[in-house]
């Protein structure tokens, strides 16, 4: 598959329209944003976010997880939506219906509630919490001490999908145990295994997880750390050859490092990935649009991101948060 370079140059010029006009926001939520846009291809309509964080302030007190970093972000899917106030209102409609359900308020809890809001209707909302739940109880089962709150986000795509709360949290268990030995990451790994359980029609994403992982490596980019093994696991859901996605990805992730905005010092190597991976990923399902797996899994590709997103800025935000204390 050709690289879609138009939509790759949209991307690299909505992250420079981003970073002029949100200069006091977290870059990386920026970055997310321009990404949102470009695979809509899309140009950044900058008035249309400025106007919905206002709507976010307006309708939310001043300790509301939709606000801090991540109000860039739900902004800019609040103006891709064709209705943002209703969507606004219904996400806090589904973060009231979370919270009665016992997770514990967080920016992942409000990812979660606005992706159930987006992506079901209102009547279903009591419903999806329910499976929600289900899927995070089960989960913290088997894996109490990873289990936490970035979970939330996976628990609720999950609930968004039509698979059994027990056979899909037995499956997830049964790519844990078979990946552990040469993974061995805790986290990421459950991450990767919750990803992996929304193609239950492919046959044997283990043994593929193994060859793009060794594909990949023999060209030197490591996917199989933390940050991108839910990247992984996207990747090895695409209904496409292991040799065109691994060649897609490493031109991709190439072009984009040389583009200004994208050097070593503004973006890391896994931030990069994650963004050379949904790239690839978006191209690919757009070429295979109809497939019903496919269409569960580009809708999934967005809120995937998003968790990686959310994970990333956390881990950054703690560790500069600890730098400044420190430095007391």
């Amino acid at each position: 598959m050709a690289m879609n370079k138009d939509r790759l140059a949209l991307f690299v010029d909505n992250v420079d329209v981003m970073k002029r006009s949100f200069k006091w926001h977290h870059a990386m939520v920026n970055r997310l944003a321009a990404l949102l846009y470009a695979v809509e291809d899309k140009n950044v309509d900058v008035p249309a976010i400025k106007e919905n964080v206002d709507r976010i302030k307006r309708n939310t007190g001043i300790f509301s997880t939709f606000r801090g970093s991540g109000t860039i972000s739900f902004a800019a899917q609040l103006s891709l939506s064709s209705e943002p106030e209703a969507q606004l209102t219904n996400a806090l409609d589904v973060l009231e219906r979370l919270r009665q359900s016992k997770f514990r308020s967080s920016p992942y809890l409000s990812v979660a509630a606005y992706q159930i809001a987006a992506h079901s209707r209102s009547e279903r909302y009591a419903d999806v919490v329910d499976r929600a739940k289900s899927f995070y109880t089960e989960m913290k089962g088997n894996h109490p001490y990873l289990t936490g709150q970035d979970d939330y986000i996976f628990a609720a795509m999950l609930a968004l999908s039509d698979i059994d709360v027990k056979a899909g949290t037995e499956r997830m268990e049964q790519f844990y145990t078979a990946l552990k030995p040469e993974l061995r990451i805790g986290n990421g790994l459950q991450a990767l295994t919750q990803v992996l359980v929304l193609g239950q029609h492919h046959a044997d994403p283990v043994a593929r997880v193994r060859r793009l992982k060794n594909a990949f490596r023999d060209k030197g980019i490591k996917l199989d750390k933390s940050d991108t093994l839910s990247s992984l696991g996207v990747l090895t859901l695409l209904p496409c050859e292991d040799v065109d996605i691994v060649e897609d990805l490493v031109r991709t992730s190439e072009w984009l490092r040389m583009q200004n905005g994208f050097s070593r010092w503004s973006v890391t190597t896994q931030e990069l990935l994650l963004y050379a991976s949904a790239l690839v990923a978006y191209q690919h399902l757009k070429e295979s649009s109809g497939v019903v797996p496919i269409t569960a899994l580009s809708t999934s590709l967005t809120n995937i991101l998003i968790a990686q997103q959310a994970a990333i800025t956390a881990a950054a935000t703690a560790s500069a948060i600890t730098a400044s204390s420190s430095s007391d």
